[in-house]
């Protein structure tokens, strides 16, 4: 099967990864005229424009960002297998996930995966908002929005919210009588959404799913983040919703579940990745140790 120049395929990712003729032209050390050839040598090879034109402006066509994803990874795995037999250096991964799972979860953890595979070499790209599921960002991704076509989604966890302090306001509880007690303490409420300020969602849908109401003149506190919230409760500052992986990290001894119930958000973490990825060693020994932890928690 004939396959397209290399050079060609290879300026084409650059331009489209860097949404620059001129910074692809710097990266491969090249003049930005040599890349526009070898760019339109491409499209004629596909007989498919892969940009759209507007004077100095320009965008992907459908077919070129089709074309994008799948040759992005094929030239890092070409990359990753040329480095590996020069150099002999480890497998790499990338893994995109949020913050709250990387500081207050995983990070923890990581330590039993380093210890089971320490030919891997795993790196974290901690995202706050979804990301784009692009080999761009990462070659794997623990997100709660899967995308769906060509990707390979797990499912880890459905998220259960328990009430948790510290030690030193446990010292205060233990012996009262729950929840009536909580109520003479701050509460710590995290706004999810920008448009949930100052309003107390998380604490009211505990509160229903235990059959009972929020008191009206009970003291909350209000954070932007669930790790500000988990670090106030921590420090003995008030009582948190926090699901069972923060309090069930190796290492995180510091907060406190509550023996009261707990209440589903609704929102399910899965780990992503693309189906062309599907038997990649590396992926499967990770998907399996991830789903291997979340089994522990349950327990």
């Amino acid at each position: 099967m004939k396959l397209p120049p290399l050079r060609a395929v290879q300026c084409f990712e650059s331009v489209a990864r860097l949404n620059s003729f001129s910074k692809a032209a710097e990266h491969l050390n090249v003049t930005q005229s040599a890349v526009s050839h070898q760019v339109k040598l491409l499209e004629q090879y596909l007989n498919e424009p892969l940009f759209n034109r507007s004077g100095r402006s320009f965008s992907l066509t459908d077919a070129g960002n089709r074309y994008y994803q799948e040759v992005s990874h094929s030239l890092t795995s070409l990359a990753s297998a040329t480095q590996k037999i020069r150099y002999g250096e480890p497998e790499h991964i990338r893994l995109a996930l949020y913050s709250s799972l990387a500081v207050k979860w995983l990070i923890p953890r990581l330590e039993s995966f380093k210890h089971d595979s320490p030919d891997i070499d795993l790196t974290l790209n901690m995202i706050v908002d979804e990301a784009d599921f692009s080999d761009r960002v990462a070659d794997c991704f623990i997100t709660t929005t899967p995308p769906k076509g060509e990707f390979v989604s797990l499912f880890l966890f459905a998220e259960k919210l328990y009430p948790a302090c510290g030690k030193g306001m446990w010292q205060q509880l233990k012996n009262q009588s729950l929840p009536n007690e909580l109520w003479k303490h701050p509460l710590l409420s995290v706004q999810y959404d920008e448009s949930e300020q100052r309003s107390t969602n998380d604490w009211q849908q505990w509160c229903k799913s235990g059959g009972f109401e929020l008191p009206k003149n009970v003291r909350v506190n209000h954070f932007s983040h669930v790790i500000l919230a988990a670090e106030a409760a921590r420090y003995n500052l008030g009582i948190t919703l926090i699901d069972a992986f923060f309090i069930a990290s190796q290492h995180d001894n510091h907060l406190v579940k509550l023996p009261l119930h707990g209440v589903e958000t609704g929102c399910k973490f899965y780990f992503v990745y693309k189906k062309s990825r599907a038997k990649q060693t590396d992926i499967i020994t990770l998907s399996r140790w991830l789903k291997a932890q979340w089994a522990e928690v349950k327990k």
